[in-house]
């Protein structure tokens, strides 16, 4: 059974860093990213990397997020600097092979 597990999200102050991880079990995914969603809104993606290396970042946080993998660990990052309160929100690791497999989700609030 494929399980995402996910760590690092939390209270921040606007300005800070944070650094969300994902560990995949069992499989070496292809494609992992972070996706997140706050109450009412549709799930959105944040940033996406293959195993290839390469990356893709939603505008709202490019130069200020970076997704990195470690495929030895089976493991994503996503590093959240200068934080600001429009990215709080429940942020959710997926990964793709054939199916989409989701983490459990982690909470990042960023106050103001």
């Amino acid at each position: 059974q494929v399980q995402l597990a996910e760590s690092g999200g939390g209270l921040v102050q606007a300005g800070g860093s944070l650094r969300l991880s994902c560990a995949a079990s069992r499989i070496a995914f292809p494609v992992m990213g972070w996706y997140r969603q706050t109450p009412g809104k549709q799930r959105e993606m944040v940033a996406t990397i293959r195993s290839g290396g390469s990356t893709n970042y939603a505008d709202s946080v490019k130069g200020r997020f970076t997704i990195t993998r470690d495929s030895a660990k089976n493991t994503v990052y996503l590093q959240m600097n200068n934080l600001k309160p429009e990215d709080t929100a429940v942020y959710y690791c997926r990964a793709d092979l054939l199916a989409t497999f989701w983490g459990q989700g982690t909470q990042v609030t960023v106050s103001s």
